[in-house]
């Protein structure tokens, strides 16, 4: 139970790893101040290049895939849940594992390093379930990617996998736990795309390739204070 307690701490510690802002700071950029503000992937490819979002990207399934394995490693099934349903037992197995992941997420979302800001958790969502399901994970990446092939649009593609990961679990029978996980997960990257939501309502959410038409940039905001102000 300790283990148990001490792993899912650090989930949370790890998942709170702001790689977006450091490997954009590397670049001389603040990313908080860039773009739509947002620290994650699709800010950083956006605003500072292909390759660094491609990394940030990597970085943050990682942070949601490694602690989800370890947790995996040491429970092994046996933090389980016993639920008295009448005269049936329902017992949840693999507990820790989730919790694990749900608390990545969370760390992610509302990072202790950024006063409890962060990104959207897509990312790292999928290292969760890539470490719970690989099959799962994987077919999730690819109708990720199909959709921003077809749509063009990266939060529409976020989205679309947070459903399709609860559909996709039921149909492999997976465990009750990692059914209701990706059920949570799913509705936290949809609860932190509300402003992509409205943007997307508004006909203004950028396609790849495009900049955010909602709010300028650092640059953008700096040359209009240049034309403005006198010499």
């Amino acid at each position: 139970m300790v283990t148990a307690l001490l792993l899912i701490i650090a989930s949370y510690v790890i998942g709170g790893l702001p790689f977006g802002v450091w490997v954009a700071a590397a670049r001389g950029i603040d990313i908080r101040k860039m773009g739509s503000g947002s620290t994650g992937a699709t800010n950083v490819y956006r605003c500072v290049g292909k390759k660094e979002g491609i990394l940030v990207m990597i970085l943050d399934a990682l942070k949601g895939y490694i602690p989800v394995t370890i947790a995996i490693a040491l429970d092994h099934g046996s933090m389980t849940l016993t639920l008295p349903l009448g005269s049936v037992n329902f017992v949840l197995a693999d507990i820790v594992p989730c919790v694990v992941g749900a608390m990545t997420m969370i760390g992610h979302s509302k990072s202790v390093f950024l006063n409890f800001g962060g990104g959207k958790s897509a990312a790292t969502g999928l290292g969760t379930i890539i470490a719970l399901n690989p099959a799962v994970g994987g077919l999730l990446f690819v109708i990720f990617l199909l959709t921003i092939k077809v749509i063009k649009i990266v939060s529409v593609a976020s989205m679309t996998a947070g459903v399709a990961d609860v559909i996709l679990m039921a149909l492999f029978k997976a465990p009750p736990t990692f059914i209701g996980y990706a059920a949570f997960g799913g509705l936290l990257v949809i609860m932190r795309h509300k402003s992509n939501i409205q943007r997307l309502m508004n006909g203004t959410e950028p396609r790849i390739g495009e900049k955010s038409k909602a709010s300028p940039t650092e640059a953008e905001v700096k040359a209009i204070v240049d034309r403005v102000e006198p010499d």
